[in-house]
């Protein structure tokens, strides 16, 4: 009995020997968003279940319920909508409608007045942050602690007030710590930092707090900013952006995460504020 020989196409087993190359994925230049949906679902941090990340028109992140709704089960200030990957706060005039994660979080008081079926998931969302506690899959992250309080008393903030664009935002890490978002050729995020020797770097100043709600208590008061308003408009895009300038110059770069600037409030975010900017390096003296 002789074997058949195989074909020049296909496997001795008669599978088939066509490779299919993985297209690269590019972000078109006329597209609002830069995210790519790809690795952008994540945990909350206060119940541990499942949550979708957008960016809203103005470029901050928000959270929404991974499923969609009825439009009849969710009150009209709670319903968005998405489009070519922007988060829009109203409906789309469809039967269906995304909603916000903090009005379903178990641990967060509810933004809205919540319907049966809201109610509902809130209690499923609890059922399932009391089992992910109970196997150790999941630890609510903790309340801040007196140290975290005091951090504005040291010289290296962790979390310091940027100012750039004419508005302020509360950084998650020190400056220069900042990473860029954009995804590499190796489809991994650059490890790159925003802060870069070759760029021009902003400057510490004591500004005035400038709150909105808070004029009772801290009208007069200084805090210690780190100020990028002085430089180009093109290099106070690229931090708002989150991206080193090999990235910021490309235009067909995807971004792997959200950029992480949170709008700054004097009430929200006392804790961080600084009311002296860090002291630069003391120089090492010569022959010591």
């Amino acid at each position: 009995m002789c074997s058949m020989p195989a074909s020049a196409g296909r496997h001795w087993d008669g599978s088939s020997r066509i490779t299919r190359h993985h297209r690269p994925v590019q972000i078109a230049g006329n597209s609002p968003s830069r995210l790519l949906r790809a690795g952008q679902s994540g945990r909350c941090r206060q119940c541990g279940n499942r949550i979708d990340l957008y960016q809203r028109a103005d470029q901050r992140p928000i959270a929404l319920h991974p499923a969609e709704l009825a439009t009849t089960h969710v009150p009209e200030s709670c319903r968005w909508h998405l489009s070519s990957g922007i988060a829009f706060p109203h409906g789309d005039g469809s039967p269906w409608c995304r909603i916000p994660h903090v009005v379903l979080c178990p641990r967060r008081t509810p933004l809205c007045r919540p319907g049966p079926r809201l109610e509902a998931i809130r209690r499923q969302l609890a059922i399932h942050t009391r089992r992910l506690t109970d196997t150790g899959a999941f630890t609510p992250s903790p309340p801040p602690t007196s140290s975290e309080a005091t951090d504005i008393d040291t010289d290296s903030p962790s979390r310091p007030v940027v100012q750039m664009l004419l508005c302020r935002y509360l950084a998650e890490q020190a400056v220069e710590h900042i990473r860029c978002v954009a995804q590499t050729r190796h489809r991994h995020r650059c490890a790159q930092p925003v802060l870069t020797p070759t760029n021009p770097a902003g400057a510490w100043r004591l500004l005035p707090t400038g709150p909105h709600r808070a004029q009772l208590t801290l009208r007069d008061a200084l805090m210690a900013v780190y100020d990028l308003g002085h430089l180009p408009y093109s290099e106070q895009l690229r931090w708002r952006a989150q991206c080193c300038p090999q990235h910021a110059a490309t235009a067909y770069a995807a971004d792997l995460a959200v950029a992480e600037w949170q709008p700054f409030d004097p009430l929200l975010h006392a804790a961080h504020i600084r009311t002296r900017p860090p002291q630069p390096p003391a120089r090492q003296l010569r022959g010591r």
